[in-house]
């Protein structure tokens, strides 16, 4: 008994423990961006990334400074005339003073590197914040269309009380009071779906934010009722290629590949150029003592200075093999810049495209909402009065929930599409 006790008791304690270790957000889009930038692990890496990039060309401009370096050594020996010691001292310092252009190079190529890699970093929030954005707006539609389902739900159940107090009476047929019980029950069933599909849509979105599923996630409704201004502040198609041209990080990364690839032929044809050095030394050696005991101390210094050249003759052909492939590289980088902003053009351009057409959707759905909702009413008004049949009545609502859920997707298939197309001409996701 005391064992089961005791194995209950820590059961609770471990299920008292996970509770206080969970936590409760209440986000916007903006917070839920800002909080998956801040735990993203993947990021987290770019980031540790671009600091080793950072570390790199630091390091590549220090090799212009000469280097300097100190040593010491002692000696003992024994021959005929007994024990002797001897030992030295020197500091030495050579620097490179010419090398093709390549240190230069080096330095330039370490400084594309890391900013493209910055692109990158921010090409990939880019990806994040359209992915967070897709993901909050399914946890909105879905949300908007439960308190739809929640008012034809209510409905529905006033419909069948009716239908059950006249069936009573017998001005309905059993028949007619079955397909309200039927509609009842669909209608029951529609918001069972639509909060588990919340459910599912918040464990994405939590999936998104590196947030710990569970944790209690609760996001805050923008205001959606009028979209009209999302199409009153569209520029032209024109206008929203050229900014995003501008903005968007993947073709920067293509310009930074091609300045890199410049840099490598650069650098390959510097292997053809002499290298030039130039080194410094000083040293001292020392004699303590001798056979004969006698403690003597050397300690003239040697000073030393020299240049030296090396002059490239013939490598095999591994310089000449080096250059063209350098050059076949900035070729391809020059290719692919050309694809990329061929395909960015063709992107924008269909999103803006998508956005006219998503506004036009958006406004024939909103109005065939309206119109159906009047519609509904009057119907449902008409049937507590016996003027129409159940069969009418119930077909006018299923009508009604389809012109509905049209509606409320073809409204947050406009936004998505007009935030997106932001984001490409680099205004960020806002709602």
């Amino acid at each position: 008994m005391k064992k089961i006790l005791l194995i209950t008791f820590a059961f609770l304690m471990a299920c008292s423990l996970n509770a206080q270790e969970s936590h409760t957000y209440r986000f916007t889009l903006e917070d839920c961006i800002r909080y998956a930038f801040a735990n993203s692990l993947e990021r987290k890496s770019m980031a540790l990334s671009n600091e080793s990039l950072e570390a790199t060309y630091q390091q590549s401009k220090l090799q212009r400074l000469p280097s300097l370096s100190a040593s010491a050594g002692q000696n003992i020996s024994n021959n005929e005339n007994g024990w002797s010691s001897s030992g030295n001292l020197s500091v030495g310092s050579s620097v490179t003073l010419y090398q093709g252009g390549n240190l230069r190079n080096t330095i330039e190529q370490s400084r594309l590197n890391l900013e493209r890699n910055e692109a990158q970093l921010e090409r990939y929030d880019n990806q994040v914040a359209t992915q967070i954005l897709q993901s909050f707006l399914q946890v909105l539609g879905n949300q908007e269309l439960l308190n739809y389902q929640l008012e034809v739900l209510k409905t529905s159940g006033e419909q069948l009380k009716q239908g059950q107090a006249r069936h009573r009476v017998g001005t309905i047929l059993e028949s007619d009071l079955m397909l309200l019980e039927a509609q009842y029950l669909s209608d029951s069933n529609n918001v069972v779906d639509t909060r588990i599909n919340i459910e599912n849509n918040l464990l994405d979105l939590k999936v998104l934010l590196s947030m710990d599923p569970n944790d209690a996630l609760d996001i805050v409704s923008p205001d959606t009722e009028n979209l009209d201004g999302l199409k009153a502040s569209l520029p032209s198609e024109e206008e929203a290629v050229r900014l995003a041209l501008e903005y968007l990080p993947d073709l920067k990364m293509s310009d930074y590949d091609i300045r890199i690839a410049e840099k490598s032929v650069q650098m390959a044809k510097g292997n053809y150029l002499p290298t030039v050095s130039a080194s410094a030394n000083v040293g001292m050696g020392v004699l303590s003592f001798d056979g004969n005991g006698l403690n003597r101390w050397y300690n003239t210094p040697t000073e030393s200075a020299g240049i030296s050249v090396n002059i490239p003759i013939f490598s095999r052909g591994n310089t000449k093999t080096n250059v063209k492939k350098s050059q076949i590289a900035l070729e391809q980088a020059q290719l692919d810049y050309e694809q990329t902003q061929l395909s960015l053009r063709q992107t924008v351009s269909q999103a803006y495209r998508n956005v006219v057409s998503a506004y036009n959707a958006y406004k024939v759905s909103q109005a065939k909402e309206q119109a159906y909702s009047k519609s509904f009413e009057a119907y449902n008004l008409q049937y507590q009065y016996g003027n129409i049949t159940t069969v009418e009545l119930l077909q006018q609502q299923n009508n009604y929930l389809n012109v509905l859920n049209a509606y409320i997707q073809n409204k947050y298939s406009l936004l998505m599409k007009r935030k997106i197309l932001d984001l490409y001409m680099g205004k960020g996701v806002q709602l």
